[in-house]
This record gives structure tokens, sequence and C-alpha cells, in this order.
């Protein structure tokens, strides 16, 4: 997952160098933001592949720049969002109905729990298209099987 891409947006600089240096060390690429404008213009320009934002973002609040890119991207990048703020069920319940979130969490986070999540959504991103089959698989799969029901 080394050529992973994460976008890291939090309004305190010492989170956003934290959480990068937590996904550079486990060979992931990162861009930061410190605000939600910014961040939307980096998601714009670079491309992530996940996304991991603090909820409370001065010039674009974090919920309404998750809504933008789950929109922009159609779901295909996820979102983290991790808040010390908004905290208990119904936030939770909001941010990944409502606004379309991936995972939400609440600080502090555990950093190994953190990881886990990130390389679970890159898998599944990245694993989707490894396990269908291609439609000329699935017809010669098919004429396969009718030639065997008609013997």
């Amino acid at each position: 997952m080394a050529d992973k891409k994460i976008l890291v947006v939090d309004y305190d600089q010492r989170s956003v160098e934290s959480l990068a240096a937590l996904f550079e060390a486990a060979g992931f690429v990162v861009t930061t933001a410190c605000d939600g404008l910014s961040a939307w213009e980096k998601y714009q320009l670079e491309r992530p592949d996940l996304v991991v934002l603090e909820a409370i973002l001065p010039r674009l609040h974090g919920f309404d720049l998750t809504k933008r890119i789950v929109q922009d991207s159609r779901g295909g990048v996820p979102v983290i969002i991790i808040t010390g703020l908004y905290r208990g069920p119904q936030y939770r319940h909001e941010a990944l109905t409502a606004f379309g979130a991936a995972e939400y969490m609440e600080k502090p986070v555990e950093e190994a729990r953190l990881l886990q999540v990130a390389r679970d959504l890159l898998r599944e991103k990245i694993d989707v298209g490894l396990d269908l089959p291609t439609p000329d698989e699935i017809a010669v799969f098919l004429r396969q099987r009718l030639a065997e029901k008609r013997r």
C-alpha cells in the first residue's frame, strides 16, 4: 500500500503532524491541510485514496467536506472522521448516514485501530475490482454450464 495517498486534515497542527507521522511510518504517502477549504483544494489536486479529517474545521466544516468528497468521488474515496467534540452515537450515525463517512472515531484515537481501519478501507477499494469476473468470463462459464447440462 506504499503507493496509497492519504489526506490528513485537522485545525490543530500537532494533530496533523502526529497523524501524518503515523501514516508515513506505515508506508503511506501523506498530504496535509489545516482547514476545510484548503483540504478541498488539495483533495481536487492530489486525488487521495483516503481522507482522515477532524469534524471541526475552519472555512468549511468537516461534515460538509465529507459530503463533498463522497459526492465528488461517488463514494470511491473513503473518509474517516475523527473528532473530540461531537461525542455520542447520534453524531456517529449522522456522519455515516447523512454525510457518507466510512468511519467515525472519537478522540483520543487508538493509533493501531486507526491504521487498521485505514488499511481495511483501502484494501476494500482495491479488492472490489479484483474479485469480479469480466463479462467475457461470465459468458464462457455460462456456455460451459449449459453444454454440461445438455449432455
